[in-house]
């Protein structure tokens, strides 16, 4: 409770001082990549429970002549690219936060699809909120393997407290400067989780 109402103040706060860049950022996304202007996606949350996560859209819509997006690289534009490191494209998540879908702090939500391939291990990252921002984050983001980004995470679940959740959040004011981590080499982003093969699948 006591997070939870620390995340709503925060939140609710930052979107009264932000509200000017986010109507901004708005506007220069429907110039540049049309619409929608958000980017929505079911994503699990607290204990696997589906929600709808919210970001600005950072990537054009363009298909092949079958039909099917193309990939991530070439739908993703300059305009885009800086929008993701400087986590302006986070911003909308936020009302995901007052809604309390999610936290200021904690594991990021990741793709539905990945739930089935989790070790049992791995699965208690959804013990927690997924956060805007987290201890994996701010500790390599999507520069490291997958496996590690799921140890911080599952460390991050065991000691969570207040006074970590305000060192996350201020590394991660300064990760947005430094701009560390933005994408795995060859990735816009991350290459996709296949599961870890070495460990039993929960």
């Amino acid at each position: 409770m006591i997070k939870r109402f620390f995340d709503f103040l925060i939140v609710f706060c930052a979107l009264l001082v932000l509200l000017p860049i986010i109507v901004i950022v708005a506007l220069l996304i429907w110039f540049k990549l049309g619409s929608p202007i958000l980017f929505t996606q079911e994503r699990p949350g607290l204990n696997g429970k589906i929600f709808t996560m919210m970001k600005f859209r950072t990537m054009l819509d363009g298909k092949d002549n079958h039909g099917n997006l193309l990939p991530d690289n070439e739908r993703m534009t300059k305009f885009g690219a800086f929008l993701r490191s400087t986590s302006l494209d986070e911003l909308p998540g936020l009302l995901n936060v007052l809604k309390g879908d999610m936290s200021l702090v904690g594991p990021r939500p990741l793709l539905v699809q990945y739930l089935p391939l989790y070790t049992t291990e791995q699965a208690r990252r959804h013990n927690v909120r997924p956060g805007i921002t987290g201890w994996a984050q701010v500790n390599g983001r999507n520069a490291i393997s997958w496996e590690d980004k799921f140890k911080l995470d599952v460390w991050y679940v065991d000691n969570q407290n207040l006074w970590l959740d305000l060192k996350i959040l201020l590394l991660t004011i300064k990760k947005v400067f430094v701009r560390e981590g933005i994408s795995a080499d060859g990735h816009v982003t991350i290459e996709p989780f296949k599961g870890t093969k070495s460990n039993e699948q929960s």
